[in-house]
């Protein structure tokens, strides 16, 4: 049997129909015509409920997020939240900071009714607005739903309308120096091959700043980072490891395997080596001579 769309010009005359038919080999084909079904008002109901639930899901997540860890509800099996959030949700500290943010940038949106009745429905969507103040974000939020023509906008347009206020209203810039970011490549030729790659801002202009890497350091726009989020002790380990990085690529004539190790370790979304890792450093360090 095939199933076939149903043509505008066919009349349906029941909810199933069958037709046979003859192809050009004189086999005959039967063709199942199925009649679109209306929903009863209940199911119109039920339907927007259970799609409102999955466009919030992200939002509900972050609530959830935000209450284990101000509560400390993973202090029985954990030290820290974030191998909690590893080992339970498979999210490392960037994801888990994204979408606490997140739900409480809706909170935020949800306080003004009378101005925001489009809602975000994914984390990425107002991930751009993290670094603005509350009224801000609900300008921002609204003048992207506007540019999307009265729909949900995409986190691109958000980050445009974003990026516009910013320089617009002389907004500061959102990082710091000594954290640690994210290299975002996107369409910079020049940071080619560093995707994924991490490094500490060492320099904060108006629109762009000085990102330091193991490798390397490069000047990019604001665009071309994302912070990873990562606590002030967290940053301050991050920089020691930095340290080790660049002195054991500072070695000369160093083994493929040590590159590789660098390599690896330059792309680490986590503040912290995991007990391998450590180990594999600290053999390296040592034939380097470096301990």
């Amino acid at each position: 049997m095939v199933n076939a769309p149903l043509d505008k010009t066919t009349n349906v005359i029941s909810e199933n129909l069958a037709v046979d038919a003859k192809n050009g080999d004189g086999v005959n084909t039967t063709i199942a015509i199925f009649a679109t079904e209306e929903l009863t008002e209940e199911e119109e109901c039920e339907r927007s409920c259970l799609e409102r639930q999955v466009e919030r899901a992200f939002y509900e997540a972050g609530k959830a997020l935000k209450q284990l860890r101000d509560r400390k509800l993973y202090r029985n099996s954990h030290k820290t939240f974030d191998e909690y959030c590893q080992d339970r949700f498979s999210y490392n500290r960037s994801r888990s900071y994204q979408l606490i943010n997140a739900a409480s940038i809706v909170d935020n949106l949800q306080e003004c009714p009378q101005i925001v009745d489009i809602l975000p429905t994914a984390e990425g969507q107002v991930r751009p607005l993290t670094k603005l103040e509350t009224e801000e974000q609900v300008n921002c939020w609204q003048e992207a739903v506007e540019a999307a023509g009265g729909k949900v906008p995409s986190g691109r347009i958000v980050k445009s309308i974003v990026d516009k206020l910013r320089e617009r209203n002389n907004l500061p810039n959102p990082y710091r120096l000594g954290e640690c970011c994210q290299i975002l490549p996107k369409d910079n030729p020049e940071l080619k091959g560093k995707i994924s790659c991490w490094g500490i801002i060492t320099y904060v202009g108006n629109y762009s700043c000085k990102i330091t890497t193991w490798n390397g350091d490069y000047l990019v726009k604001i665009e071309n980072l994302k912070s990873l989020d990562y606590s002030e002790n967290d940053c301050k380990s991050m920089q020691q490891l930095y340290q080790r990085l660049v002195r054991l690529h500072q070695v000369g004539n160093i083994d493929a395997a040590v590159d590789w190790l660098l390599t690896g370790l330059g792309k680490l979304h986590q503040p912290f080596l995991t007990p391998l890792q450590e180990k594999l450093l600290a053999v390296a360090e040592k034939e380097c001579g470096l301990i």
